[in-house]
């Protein structure tokens, strides 16, 4: 059975360069989304399955963010948002949170470090470790001034806690300037909002992956992502590979966008 599998593993490892060659040169220009978020799920489980600890799933998951945005340069996406830590996951047990903190503060340091990415960190930072949000806040000074893509990393982020943050940052932004909440109460619309989110000023994302399967949005970027396309793969994100984001971008190239029209 193991020689079997390794005889399999090597004619995958033959065949999939000319096949992921064939697909890049197949995907239309004009059809490739500019803006890709990604739901890195699954490091937990795949790291069950191959009976090894959490934390080692996580360094696993976040060994793979730098190929991912290989990739993405590859194909020409110019936005990428890395969903890393949910406000859920703040409460996770202290005995897997402080590793996995790390391991985030570790991963974003080495991609600022590579001065190929402008890195902007969004969630509710003031939920974060003090020194987990002044990493953060370092990456994105130290690579304000790189020419690549833009890559928001989702830490401590929540869909609801964000259009709350937008909505309580509107009312103050317009109390400082004196507007009754009668008068805001007719000014306000969506625009209003968008322009107090975490990515404002940012197109909203064309493509939304989520890797291990499962099929459901999970608070990632609720507002922004009402006309987005979706694409749900089975690999756990450590397994995920640089195949599966291309048949990602594929199968949007393949779709048929009416965007509400």
């Amino acid at each position: 059975m193991g020689t079997t599998r390794r005889v399999k593993d090597a004619v995958r490892r033959r065949l999939y360069p000319a096949y992921e060659a064939r697909m890049v040169r197949s995907l239309p220009a004009d059809k490739l989304p500019k803006h890709v978020g990604v739901m890195l799920d699954g490091n937990r489980r795949w790291a069950k399955a191959v009976g090894r600890d959490t934390a080692h799933g996580h360094r696993t998951g976040a060994a793979n963010i730098e190929p991912l945005l290989d990739w993405c340069d590859e194909v020409g996406v110019e936005v990428v948002t890395l969903w890393l830590l949910s406000t859920d996951n703040l409460n996770r047990a202290h005995e897997e949170l402080e590793p996995l903190l790390e391991i985030i503060e570790e991963a974003v340091a080495t991609l600022a470090d590579e001065r190929r990415w402008r890195l902007h960190p969004v969630g509710a930072l003031d939920l974060l470790p003090a020194a987990t949000a002044a990493r953060l806040k370092q990456a994105e000074d130290d690579t304000r001034d790189v020419d690549g893509i833009l890559v928001n990393i989702a830490v401590g982020y929540g869909g609801r806690r964000e259009i709350a943050d937008a909505v309580r940052s509107l009312l103050t932004e317009h109390a400082a300037l004196g507007t009754s909440l009668e008068e805001l109460a007719q000014l306000i619309d969506v625009e209003h909002i968008a322009d107090h989110l975490y990515t404002k000023g940012q197109p909203d994302p064309d493509l939304v992956i989520r890797t291990s399967g499962e099929q459901r949005l999970g608070g990632f970027l609720l507002w922004q992502s009402a006309r987005s396309e979706f694409y749900f793969c089975e690999a756990y994100w450590p397994d995920f590979r640089r195949v599966d984001f291309l048949r990602a971008i594929r199968a949007y190239a393949q779709r048929e966008r009416r965007l509400g029209r």
